[in-house]
């Protein structure tokens, strides 16, 4: 038996609806609740099955603010852990994100929302003690679950050794690290390694990492959200990597 799951509101299913309509396996509308002309189309042009329910009925799929429209999916399936590797080490300017153990779904539905527009390669999570691919997560994504490619793995510490005998550069994000995470060349082929909320990277995992970088903070609080901590350093990767390839340009020009 295939595994289903819940996403709703209006932003998820149309992206799912743009990006892979076949893993639904129904939309359900509450009664009365006007949908967009493009939600219509897409599910016309994609022959997907629609329903309309009373409203209350839906709350037997979801208590959260469904906005009066869902779609019962396949479940997400995982990638392989050793594919992600591949992929992270065949190209030239590979990216990957490790999270060491977010337990908070909408935290991770976030990252991955962020994940997606900074053009992540490979998302690496634990099996265990961590959050996986859940409604609130796909919810929170905004779409992006449906293409962030994740694996699951059994033990951080040996992914990061395996990515480190690939050629990947493995640094760590850590609020006490002596590096800025500006200071650092995120040039070459790189993965980054995010910690759990309230707690940050476990002793082993820094120790494995090939360095470990700060976000300097300068109010009273200690740390920003985990999620948005991910997000100032992807950009700051994205940022130094643009200038990188102006500079090539440049130089052949």
């Amino acid at each position: 038996m295939v595994e289903e799951k819940i996403i709703f509101g209006i932003n998820p299913i149309l992206e799912i609806l743009r990006s892979n309509p076949q893993k639904i396996r129904k939309i359900i509308v509450a009664e009365g609740r006007g949908i967009s002309n493009e939600i219509v189309k897409l599910i016309q042009e994609r022959h997907v099955p629609l329903q309309k329910l009373p409203r209350a009925a839906l709350k037997k799929y979801t208590q959260q603010n469904h906005q009066g429209i869902i779609a019962i999916i396949s479940a997400s399936s995982y990638a392989s852990e050793e594919d992600l590797i591949s992929i992270l080490s065949e190209k030239q300017d590979s990216l990957g994100l490790i999270l060491d153990g977010i337990e908070d779904p909408r935290n991770l539905g976030a990252i991955l929302r962020t994940a997606e527009c900074a053009g992540v390669d490979a998302i690496f999570i634990p099996e265990r003690r961590a959050s996986g691919l859940t409604d609130t997560v796909a919810k929170t994504s905004a779409g992006a679950i449906e293409y962030v490619k994740v694996a699951r793995v059994k033990n951080i510490n040996n992914l990061i050794e395996k990515l480190k005998r690939s050629g990947i550069w493995v640094i760590g994000a850590d609020a006490k690290a002596e590096i800025d995470y500006t200071e650092w060349n995120w040039t070459s082929k790189s993965a980054l390694v995010i910690g759990s909320e309230g707690k940050g990277l476990h002793h082993l995992t820094k120790q494995r990492c090939d360095a470990l970088v700060k976000i300097p903070v300068f109010g009273k609080i200690e740390s920003l959200n985990v999620s948005v901590a991910t997000a100032v350093i992807l950009y700051e990767i994205i940022r130094q990597r643009n200038l990188h390839k102006d500079s090539l340009s440049d130089r052949h020009a």
